[in-house]
């Protein structure tokens, strides 16, 4: 009798347990000072949160927050500055939640990707290196992308069925500019970026300094509580991304 009720823990122990396990990826963010228009503005770091659950994915910045739920088919942008979120569904057409500004701007930019044939170790992860051109109206901005297949997740599914989204939303593109990122094999590692802008050069790097099996916070994948939800974003909301 006891082998038995033994079994039968164990048995609930594992189906209790989750199929797949929560993976944090933290991103350090460097942009460096620059004056614009008579302005200067300082150099800034900051740090951004990444979790991959199952089915779920959540990016976390002090400004923002991006959720997607693949089983419901919904993405949340949320605002915390005013306490704010728009609620999307998937698959995303960008349109329905721009103002007419942005949706006119979102068909002119053009995305170019070119594998360079090098290679580079970052933070031990072995990588392939991407050349990137973005045309938006009149600027260009050129990224040097560095991408690893090494990592210890489904890094194909979840850029196919989550990560591509974020980027759509984030970065207002369409459906034919966010095909070409598809280019890229491998989840990005490290990208460094620089646009002329107003006759000012900004830099920014993006670079992965942690991957590991994490449990989230309570709350990482939900809206969070007196959130207050609206239809489309402002312009003020997008020039905060």
């Amino acid at each position: 009798m006891k082998k038995i009720i033994l079994m039968v823990l164990v048995v609930f122990v594992f189906s209790a347990a989750p199929l797949t396990a929560d993976y944090y990826i933290q991103q350090k963010i460097h942009t460096d000072a620059f004056e614009i228009m008579g302005q200067s503005q300082p150099a800034k770091d900051q740090i951004t949160h990444l979790w991959l659950g199952d089915n779920r994915m959540a990016m976390i910045s002090d400004e923002t927050t991006s959720i997607i739920n693949v089983k419901d088919q919904l993405m949340y942008m949320i605002n915390h500055a005013d306490k704010s979120y728009i609620e999307m569904t998937l698959p995303l057409d960008m349109s329905k939640y721009l103002p007419p500004m942005m949706q006119q701007m979102m068909g002119n930019i053009t995305v170019t990707v070119s594998p360079t044939g090098e290679t580079q170790t970052i933070n031990n992860w072995n990588c392939k290196g991407y050349d990137v051109n973005m045309k938006v109206m009149m600027m260009d901005m050129n990224m040097k992308w560095w991408a690893s297949t090494e990592v210890p997740f489904d890094w194909k599914t979840y850029s196919e069925n989550m990560y591509s989204h974020m980027t759509q939303a984030t970065m207002q593109l369409s459906q034919e500019a966010l095909d070409e990122f598809k280019k890229i094999e491998g989840w990005q590692i490290k990208t460094d970026m620089s646009m002329n802008m107003m006759g000012a050069e900004v830099k920014t790097s993006t670079e992965v300094v942690e991957i590991s099996e994490k449990t989230p916070p309570e709350g990482t994948f939900s809206v969070p509580a007196g959130y207050t939800q609206k239809e489309k974003f402002t312009m003020q909301d997008l020039q905060k991304r």
